[in-house]
């Protein structure tokens, strides 16, 4: 199996790294300093129509095929150098936008994707919560039944792009006999609806230009139109949204491996030590070689997810590899990336030290990588591997 770009994937991938080093990431080191989400380059994504790359284009988006999706997001995390504005877009994408579109019925389509596409509204996935962290099955959020509709309360923490969101995914307990899978409901919740309450924002070490806050709901009413899917679905939507979140998300993160390594080899080549070039030292040109050897294994990962989602294929495992393996692989490049430019890397003039803290979120975000051991070992048939035998 080859993954060899078509001509118009390459046309792509070379339209949006121009597109991004054109309007993109200008005040990267200010929206990092700052912590402030980039509005205007917000906007010039949703023009471009980043915002819409996966929608097809009767719901306002670009009807990108899956491998030229990932392909797009792969040139944009390349071409931006604002890797928290990525960020907020991937969340968008793949916490918000995705859902609807593989369990959305005609109306939500209808209703919210052409502005989620626009950019008029920011889409988030409000899943964590305090006491429960990974433990999707351990939420405590309710929904009760009120007439048609619901009464949600509850509180999730750690929501990527939850202070500026106007759609959240939320997940939530809606009661019932049966397996603990079958008691959770997914509603689309949006901000205007009262009780909705964006508390507050959360400082964070990297990808400063994502807000992250808490959001409390406190006896929300969601209309029976805002259910996604049927009620008690809610964790198999979940599953079947998360292939594409710890995939795709991280497409933009090979993009990012390969900006690194570009630069490292332009710096090895161009300065000077006793006399020769660094690259010359094995000390600088092997670790390098390790950065090009990992960005070539990530994009294999990525590319045929893409191939196994084009025909329509599950690929839970492929993706749960490629988020443990591309979120790790672009923390130690960042770090080589660092340690090769010495006293520049770790001072903030030129950029590498905010890469680094940028990617130190990766093994965290979208299921754990300790959570995500667990998952692989399980679907390779190791009994309780995830639970460790205990209660679920």
């Amino acid at each position: 199996m080859t993954f060899e770009l078509t001509p118009e994937q390459r046309r792509l991938r070379a339209d949006v790294i121009a597109f991004a080093r054109r309007e993109l990431g200008r005040d990267a080191a200010g929206t990092d300093r700052e912590a402030r989400f980039p509005a205007r380059d917000w906007r010039r994504c949703a023009e471009y129509g980043v915002l819409g790359w996966p929608v097809p284009t009767a719901y306002g988006g670009a009807g990108l095929d899956p491998l030229s999706t990932i392909v797009a997001l792969e040139a944009l995390g390349y071409g931006c150098r604002d890797n928290g504005l990525v960020f907020a877009v991937n969340n968008h994408l793949w916490g918000c936008v995705s859902y609807l579109l593989l369990h959305g019925d005609e109306e939500q389509k209808r209703r919210f994707l052409p502005p989620l596409c626009a950019g008029t509204l920011i889409g988030a996935h409000a899943l964590t919560e305090p006491e429960a962290g990974s433990d999707v099955l351990g939420m405590a959020t309710t929904a009760k039944r009120d007439g048609d509709g619901w009464r949600l309360t509850g509180a999730k923490c750690f929501v990527s792009n939850g202070p500026v969101a106007d759609v959240f995914v939320t997940l939530a307990r809606t009661g019932g006999e049966g397996r603990a899978p079958d008691r959770l409901s997914a509603f689309l919740v949006t901000a205007d609806l009262p009780g909705v309450d964006r508390r507050r924002e959360l400082p964070k070490m990297g990808l400063r230009s994502t807000p992250m806050g808490v959001v409390e709901f406190d006896d929300v009413p969601v209309p029976a139109g805002n259910l996604l899917g049927r009620e008690g679905a809610g964790y198999a939507l979940f599953t079947s949204a998360i292939e594409w979140e710890r995939s795709f998300m991280f497409a933009s993160q090979v993009g990012a491996m390969e900006r690194l390594l570009d630069g490292a080899v332009r710096h090895a080549n161009s300065r000077r030590q006793f006399g020769r070039t660094l690259g010359s030292f094995q000390a600088v040109s092997h670790p390098i070689a390790d950065m090009k050897i990992r960005l070539e294994l990530a994009r294999l990962l990525l590319y045929r997810i893409g191939a196994l989602k084009a025909q329509g294929r599950h690929a839970l495992l492929e993706a749960t590899i490629a988020k443990i393996f591309i979120s790790e692989s672009l923390v130690q490049t960042a770090m080589a990336a660092m340690q090769i430019h010495g006293a520049r890397g770790y001072t903030a003039d030129d950029g590498i030290e905010r890469e680094l803290r940028d990617a130190l979120a990766g093994p965290v975000y979208a299921g754990s990588n300790a959570v995500q051991r667990g998952i692989l070992a399980e679907l390779l048939g190791v009994r309780d591997a995830l639970t460790g035998g205990g209660p679920r």
